[in-house]
């Protein structure tokens, strides 16, 4: 493969009269993008160290940053590593990379590679400057800011004197380059050099940039939009979003894991033979992050052994139930009286005892999470539902609002939080007005409109996109006074404080372009996801992928006689993806879309070399397996696999 990113150091007579005069030199080199990710650094930073060596002059320190051009990263990056001392920085990058660098370095910029008369290309990420690719490159000269696509007229040799209050004739939305260059070079001393600068003479038979610049911004502002990276995933919800919730069948077995939320699986409390009710306790809590089980149906327990587990691929312990259709409720489930009754301890131990847990996936225990060891001024709800094809939750607020928001004040009274927010992505206009219309004369709580983006919903982008906080690395919402849960959670804190029902039913979408009769279903936990998609009609072929979830942080079920469990917001049958994994080509776009501001592309390369220290110094716990990363991958590598399988191995270093 040839590399794309044509930038290469000057030649040495070049460089030697480039330095004349300058020393005390931070040096800032980009690894190229676009090439075969071969080696982790460039050569080109140690050549430039060796002449400049050679010119006996001193550097203060250097830098080699990966998507130099990507200026929120590198703006990072870059923060307090110039040392005190530095007068001068050298950049070796493309024309991109050479400008971020001057608006972030508050030094004299100069570039070290491409020539005037080098003909080459540039890379391209996520930058609020644009590069012509020109081969006429004035950034040496003009302090670091280009006048062929800043200046409106591509002027090379000063302002045309029609700028009127800084703004430019041509455009008046547009700042004058000529006079940002001025300012620049006169701050660092420059002006005069510049003004005795030979005239410069240009091309102007250069393509034009201008079509290519349109396609960043418009990539640019939906990259940044609300928070850093995403996609745009085709939605597909079409398919079931205007059905109406039916209640599914009750089936005659039902399996119920113990192990259907985060922490220690419960322990089974019943036996084979044992008669049990619905809503009866059938497993233990066996730890502070764990939850207890209860029975979906009433009938006799046929076995207590392992059972396939649908997102784990392995066994776990689960108590097999035959239903005798009758329904019966166990005594336990009794209304809990009126919430201004109760206290926030009493609707901790409710939501305890029912097991709640996180329903958009995660399955946190939710008595855990609602009492956070910081306080909280905000409950953020999680109504975005951003995963293509999914619309449960999209139905949850159209026909249970008044539930949703019952369990909203629960968690606020347990809370002290002062307010609540309910974020709903754009794509959803029904369910913005309805609960729009039940929060209008309630005072702390608001529907907050979301631009749609995946993967808006996850918790640390929530609440970037909504409260403009940034939770730390490591940390957790609580850490910025923020707690976050899902339309599904709250709905089930409902149904426990007044209806005294535990969770043991979910509404859950089957759909797909490979679903005959897609539809939304309030299902009982532990029905077979066989008997869910046979309900539906089947699959349209038999060619079909079928995910436990969404497409893009859905599980694949190689065995469809698993159950549902309580994070089970989803059958998708989809096209199976049949491409074949290239090596990379370091071409950006993984780093562009990660919302946690990761570069993923190290991901694949140190997996592949089971370096798994290395993938633990490039914060791969920090990593949500979104999956965007491989959903834009150019190469079609599976990095999300190996992000799990670096993910393992960190866990288990001393």
């Amino acid at each position: 493969m040839e590399n794309y990113t044509k930038y290469k150091l000057k030649n040495n007579d070049e460089l030697v009269s480039l330095l004349a005069g300058k020393d005390n030199l931070f040096i800032v080199a980009c690894n190229k993008c676009f090439k075969e990710f071969e080696t982790v650094d460039e050569p080109d930073c140690a050549e430039f160290e060796k002449i400049v060596a050679e010119c006996g002059k001193t550097i203060t320190g250097s830098a080699k940053v990966d998507f130099l051009c990507n200026k929120t990263q590198t703006e990072k990056k870059l923060q307090d590593m110039i040392p005190e001392g530095t007068e001068n920085v050298f950049v070796i990058s493309c024309g991109l990379g050479i400008q971020t660098v001057a608006d972030l370095a508050k030094k004299p910029v100069y570039a070290a590679s491409n020539s005037l008369n080098y003909t080459g290309h540039h890379g391209m990420a996520l930058t609020k400057k644009s590069c012509d690719a020109c081969a006429q490159c004035y950034l040496n000269v003009t302090g670091g800011i280009c006048p062929i696509v800043d200046c409106s007229k591509s002027l090379v040799n000063g302002q045309c004197g029609g700028a009127k209050d800084g703004k430019c004739e041509v455009d008046c939305n547009k700042d004058c380059a000529w006079e940002k260059i001025y300012r620049r070079l006169e701050k660092q001393g420059r002006l005069e050099e510049f003004l005795n600068q030979p005239v410069q003479v240009r091309d102007y038979s250069k393509t034009n940039f201008k079509v290519i610049n349109d396609y960043v911004k418009a990539s640019r502002a939906e990259r940044l939009d609300g928070y850093y990276g995403g996609v745009h995933p085709s939605e597909r919800k079409e398919f079931s979003e205007h059905i109406a919730l039916e209640r599914f069948p009750d089936p005659k077995t039902v399996v119920i894991s113990m192990s259907q939320h985060l922490g220690a699986p419960a322990n089974p409390i019943v036996q084979v033979g044992d008669t049990v009710k619905v809503g009866q306790k059938i497993g233990e809590a066996a730890g502070f992050i764990s939850a207890p089980v209860h029975s979906s149906v009433s009938g006799t327990v046929i076995a207590v052994e392992p059972r396939m587990h649908a997102t784990r691929g392995s066994e776990m312990t689960a108590v097999v139930i035959e239903s005798d259709g009758k329904n019966t409720l166990h005594e336990s489930v009794q209304p809990h009286g009126d919430l201004d009754s109760l206290t926030p301890d009493e609707i901790i131990d409710i939501i305890r005892e029912a097991g709640i847990v996180g329903m958009g996936g995660a399955g946190f225990p939710t008595c855990v999470k609602l009492k956070p060891a910081k306080p909280v001024d905000t409950i953020l709800l999680n109504g975005c539902e951003c995963e293509p094809l999914l619309t449960a939750d999209h139905r949850v607020m159209l026909e249970f609002a008044d539930d949703i928001i019952f369990g909203l004040k629960a968690i606020l009274k347990t809370t002290g939080a002062e307010k609540g927010i309910i974020v709903i992505e754009d794509n959803k206009p029904d369910a913005i007005e309805v609960m729009q219309a039940k929060v209008a004369e309630i005072g702390n709580i608001e529907v907050f409109v979301a631009k749609t983006k995946y993967p808006q919903g996850a918790e640390k982008t929530l609440i970037k996109r909504v409260m403009g906080r940034q939770v730390p690395r490591g940390g957790l919402p609580a850490d910025v006074g923020v707690v976050v849960d899902n339309i599904s959670t709250v709905k089930a804190i409902s149904d426990a404080i007044q209806k005294g029902l535990p969770l043991i039913e979910r509404v859950a979408t089957v759909t797909g372009e490979k679903i005959k009769n897609p539809g939304n279903y309030i299902v009982k936990i532990g029905t077979s996801v066989r008997e869910m998609i046979d309900y539906c009609g089947g699959t349209t072929e038999d060619d079909v992928l079928i995910k436990m979830g969404g497409p893009m942080m859905g599980f694949e079920l190689k065995d469809l006689d698993v159950p549902m469990m309580k994070g089970s917001n989803g059958i998708i049958a989809v096209e199976p993806d049949e491409t074949v994994e290239q090596p990379c080509i370091k071409c950006g776009r993984c780093v562009d879309v990660c919302p946690m501001e990761l570069s993923p592309l190290y991901f694949s390369k140190y997996a592949d070399e089971e370096n798994w220290q290395g993938m633990k110094d490039m914060n791969v716990m920090d990593c949500v397996e979104c999956r965007c990363c491989q959903y834009i991958c150019s190469s079609k590598i599976p990095l999300v696999a190996k992000i799990k399988a670096g993910k393992n191995a960190v866990r288990g270093m001393k």
